[in-house]
């Protein structure tokens, strides 16, 4: 009986996705994190914004409350352990609590071979892109344990890390390390209550993959071909992806790796 009343209160919805929820994010700034924070709190969400830039932050926390949510910044760099610790204790004593969490941050690396890849631009992949993301849920989880009791938290992957990538082999790696951080955290953490999945990106229309359309000509026109949708994602579609693996509505997903590409996988 009381597994029963469980279930219904958790797929009984009257209101917005992630309405009472405290959220916080990584990468914020821009694109796929800034589409995150805007979708969170229009779903009801108090939302915690985090990355390196201020300025972009305070532009995106502005619009939040000027449409009506609740919003705050931290500034961030996810390859300082201290910074990333702060930002999680900077969400609880804001609102008290931390329920839900999107590590959406990265950064990419120069296309390219891996023989042709200094040493120094692959440590700052590895840095931000699977450090960063494991400080980030080591804290997130202590925040959720300690204030909300249960939660959930979506690592922002990529279709990248599903085979092999020539073109950006350490951020492929990279991304594939987090899926494996995401299934092996979610096996740890699931009988507490705490859900860990990823989401896996294709063709997204971010800053990120200008850069990379920059050093590689051409990269749109192919990346289409290979969707069956035959275009390119908004970040709002991927975040649209997170908010859902965040709430209640997907109370018995955890583990999984979703892929969110247009079909460029199937």
């Amino acid at each position: 009986m009381e597994n029963t009343q469980l279930i219904e209160a958790r797929t009984s919805h009257t209101s917005g996705l992630l309405t009472g929820k405290v959220a916080f994010v990584t990468g914020a700034g821009r694109g796929i994190g800034a589409a995150a924070a805007r979708l969170f709190a229009r779903e009801g969400a108090r939302v915690v914004l985090a990355a390196r830039t201020e300025a972009q932050l305070k532009a995106v926390t502005e619009e939040i409350r000027a449409a009506g949510g609740t919003a705050d910044y931290v500034v961030c760099d996810l390859a300082d352990t201290g910074s990333v610790r702060a930002a999680v204790d900077r969400t609880v004593q804001l609102y008290g609590r931390l329920d839900v969490a999107f590590n959406n941050g990265a950064t990419l690396q120069r296309p390219g071979p891996m023989d042709a890849l200094p040493e120094a631009d692959f440590d700052e992949v590895y840095t931000v892109n699977l450090k960063g993301v494991w400080l980030a849920m080591v804290a997130e989880v202590a925040a959720i344990r300690a204030t909300a009791g249960t939660g959930a938290i979506v690592n922002n992957s990529s279709v990248g890390s599903l085979r092999g990538n020539p073109e950006l082999p350490a951020y492929g790696a990279m991304k594939r390390a987090v899926n494996s951080l995401t299934e092996s955290a979610a096996v740890t953490y699931g009988p507490e209550g705490i859900r860990v999945n990823a989401i896996a990106p294709g063709n997204t229309l971010t800053e990120m993959i200008r850069a990379w359309e920059a050093e590689s000509p051409g990269l749109q026109e192919r990346l289409t071909a290979v969707t069956p949708l035959r275009r390119a994602a908004v970040p709002e579609e991927i975040a649209q992806a997170a908010a859902w693996l965040l709430s209640d509505r997907s109370s018995f997903v955890t583990g999984t790796v979703l892929r969110v590409d247009g079909g460029a996988r199937a």
